[in-house]
């Protein structure tokens, strides 16, 4: 088992797109920290939390389909490197702006971060197919999201770490990755435009009216929407840390990497026993654990119980994640892999910078306790439901077959 899992990373396209991957995500995962800390700094306010979310969502929003249909036009290469130079400039921005920091400008500019994952996130969703074959490309997923999910760990946590020292060194190191996740990209070897005649601006929607035609994944990757959507408590960790919790800079980064410490077990755990069977069953399962995850980390008021409730958490979220991200990719045409990867982050996108923003604004409401035990709640409705519209979400079981 140790051999096959290990013989993905033979391949040398794979081991830079990951090397690349691994430096982005370390690098977001930096700006998320030490972003989220200086907005609450500045403003103590949970709804500004919200707007750090909205901010990112709006742009992804508006260009995530175009994007997917340039990763079905374009090569998906080209199309990464532009997007990792965007992100080196937003990290360049932020660095200039901790001469004056105001989070008005830093709603500005980290907007631009969701302009550049509109068109990484196809590019990297449609490009990894394109690296494996079809029996690798399970492991090649848990591969990419055990990278992702250790990048998440560290990043966090470097990050709390840095900012206490100065927010300029974690903004110049979160520079410096974005800047070596380039290099790593220019250097694969191949091309990857994908010929495709219907890939016009006709074929914009084709990716929408795929999803919706396929009923397990529509309902894979709406049930992933409407539990992050509600259940997530990511942007307010910040208060979490400082005001119930009562620690510091570092604590937050300890808080955000704790989901990352769950999902990166359970992905390395998934790159050497992949999921066989009743794949859907499996992830009903999950969220709903997410769920009831997300309400024991709301009435936490210990500190090191709170990372336990987090690792459980982001370890069942690893599996959902998983079974959503084969079934999408399997079931796939090449052809419309960019756009239909497009519909499948857009979606992503929603559950997490939008829910950013619905846990701000609940928290302004109701306060962040109340807010975050009503969004967990959500979750195990969301669940409910699911389990009674989605009967072929339910019935999925082998992930290497494609699905109706």
């Amino acid at each position: 088992m140790a051999a096959a899992a290990a013989s993905v990373l033979r391949n040398r396209n794979v081991f830079l797109f990951l090397a690349a991957r691994f430096c982005s995500a370390m690098a977001v995962m930096m700006f998320s920290v030490a972003v989220g800390w200086q907005v609450y700094a500045l403003t103590g306010s949970a709804f500004a939390l919200g707007m750090v979310g909205l901010a990112q969502f709006l742009p992804a929003f508006l260009l995530t389909l175009p994007g997917g249909l340039a990763a079905d036009r374009f090569d998906r290469r080209t199309l990464l490197l532009a997007s990792y130079g965007l992100d080196i400039l937003v990290g360049v921005a932020l660095l200039a702006l901790q001469r004056s920091p105001s989070e008005v400008w830093i709603f500005a500019v980290i907007a631009f971060v969701g302009v550049g994952r509109a068109f990484m996130a196809p590019a990297n969703g449609s490009l990894l197919p394109l690296l494996v074959g079809p029996e690798a490309f399970p492991r090649a997923v848990a591969w990419n999201s055990t990278v992702f999910q250790i990048a998440t760990i560290a990043g966090p946590a470097l990050g709390g770490i840095l900012y206490a020292l100065g927010p300029w060194l974690v903004y110049g190191i979160a520079t410096a990755l974005l800047i070596s996740g380039f290099v790593f990209i220019a250097n694969m070897r191949g091309q990857w435009k994908v010929r495709n005649s219907s890939a016009g601006w006709s074929g914009l929607l084709e990716g929408v009216r795929f999803v919706f035609a396929k009923r397990a994944i529509l309902g894979a990757i709406s049930l992933d929407l409407f539990a992050v959507l509600f259940g997530g408590a990511t942007a307010l960790l910040p208060i979490f840390a400082r005001d119930i919790l009562a620690t510091g800079p570092w604590g937050l980064g300890i808080l955000r990497s704790s989901p990352a410490v769950g999902a990166a077990l359970m992905a390395l755990w998934l790159a050497h026993y992949p999921i066989r069977g009743r794949a859907g069953r499996r992830m009903f399962a999950c969220v709903a654990v997410f769920g009831a995850c997300t309400i024991a980390f709301a009435l936490s008021r210990n500190f090191w119980l709170s990372i336990v409730t987090l690792i459980i958490l982001g370890g069942v979220d690893m599996v959902s994640v998983i079974i959503r991200g084969t079934l999408v990719q399997v079931s796939t045409p090449d052809a419309m892999r960019g756009r239909v990867s497009a519909v499948n982050m857009l979606f992503i996108g929603a559950s997490n910078e939008l829910g950013e923003f619905e846990s701000g604004v609940t928290a302004a409401w109701f306060g962040t306790v109340p807010a975050t035990v009503l969004g967990g709640l959500g979750t195990l409705v969301v669940v409910s439901l699911w389990w009674r519209l989605f009967p072929t979400l339910r019935r999925a079981d082998r992930l290497e077959n494609a699905v109706e």
